[in-house]
């Protein structure tokens, strides 16, 4: 039986971790091809398959009167997704979230950045990789550096005040540019993270394991240049953070593979097909595009269905390098 969600306040899986951050993936498109994220070669879902703007609020609203305090919409590049504004204006307004947030790719953030500042977007999240030109493109695949540098400096100028750079380091590939990037990142008062690759999806770009580069690793490369301080900060997700003596810019590690974060798990995923992912690293999931459409508008259905499913959160995810992924999924499909 579901339980009356009337007299659920918070979110509590079957190992008592709270779960009050959301990632809602808006499109699983994307105008780049990252080699670590997925194929060159892409099909991506029909337009009847995806959730509509109105039903990504709706789930949003379900998820925040469960007492989630912060959403991160995702993608594919959330910024590719029409009126995309629209839903941050009506996300960011819904009663007792503390923020919305985003991460992108930068590639359209000239044109977005100030409307998305308008409606009410918090922070955001841009992905950089490489400051080279030729090989932020062979990273890409496709993409110019030019577009995501002006788009950073776009987000500046239309008021976000936190920024953060996300880079996913590979051994052999960008590695030789961590001191670069974090230099940059001082330059420019922002803040960076160094993301251990996952091994979702089955890519024939690189060999993970060979590719592969933990966050300790890169930490001994960042102490030969910069004296780092362990601090407490958080910005709700499983970035560890560090102080950089003479710098306001935070330096962050997620490291999946490395440190294990999930005793400490907050978030699940909603994808943009509606499929409610448990765990970033494994399978167990929902289905709640079904139950909307077979339920139009009736929210408490909604919540119940959601409330019921955190008994199918795992204990942690089980992230192999050494054999072929479990998770066939491409990033993009997962939500960021």
């Amino acid at each position: 039986m579901l339980r009356d969600t009337d007299s659920v306040t918070e979110l509590v899986d079957g190992f008592g971790r709270k779960v009050n951050y959301l990632r809602l993936s808006v499109t699983d498109r994307c105008d780049f091809r990252c080699v670590y994220c997925m194929a060159e070669e892409m099909t991506f879902l029909p337009r009847s398959q995806i959730l509509s703007l109105e039903e990504l609020a709706l789930v949003a609203k379900a998820f925040t009167e469960l007492g989630v305090k912060k959403i991160r919409l995702t993608g594919g590049e959330p910024l590719v997704r029409a009126d995309i504004e629209k839903l941050v204006k009506e996300v960011s307004d819904l009663p007792g979230l503390d923020e919305v947030v985003l991460t992108s790719n930068g590639s359209q953030l000239s044109r977005l950045a100030q409307p998305l500042f308008d409606a009410g977007l918090a922070r955001i999240n841009i992905s950089l990789d490489s400051l080279k030109a030729h090989r932020f493109k062979s990273m890409t695949r496709v993409g110019d550096l030019r577009n995501v540098l002006a788009g950073i400096e776009s987000a500046k100028q239309a008021g976000f005040n936190e920024i953060k750079l996300n880079a996913v380091i590979l051994k052999g590939r960008n590695d030789d540019e961590i001191l670069n990037l974090l230099e940059f990142a001082c330059e420019n008062s922002l803040d960076l993270t160094f993301i251990e690759e996952m091994p979702l999806g089955l890519i024939g770009d690189h060999d993970r394991e060979v590719s592969y580069i933990s966050s300790a690793e890169i930490r001994q490369v960042v102490a030969t240049e910069y004296k780092l301080t362990a601090v407490d900060d958080t910005t709700g997700g499983p970035a560890r953070y560090f102080s950089i003596n003479g710098a306001s810019t935070r330096l962050g590690f997620i490291s999946p593979i490395s440190q294990n974060f999930c005793d400490s798990c907050n978030r699940v995923r909603v994808t943009v097909e509606g499929r409610l992912l448990l765990c970033l690293g494994n399978e167990h999931s929902l289905d709640l595009r079904k139950i909307i459409r077979e339920n139009p508008g009736e929210l408490e259905v909604l919540k119940r269905a959601i409330v019921e499913a955190m008994s199918l959160k795992p204990a942690q995810h089980e992230f192999d390098l050494q054999n072929a992924p479990k998770i066939v999924r491409f990033m993009n499909a997962t939500g960021g």
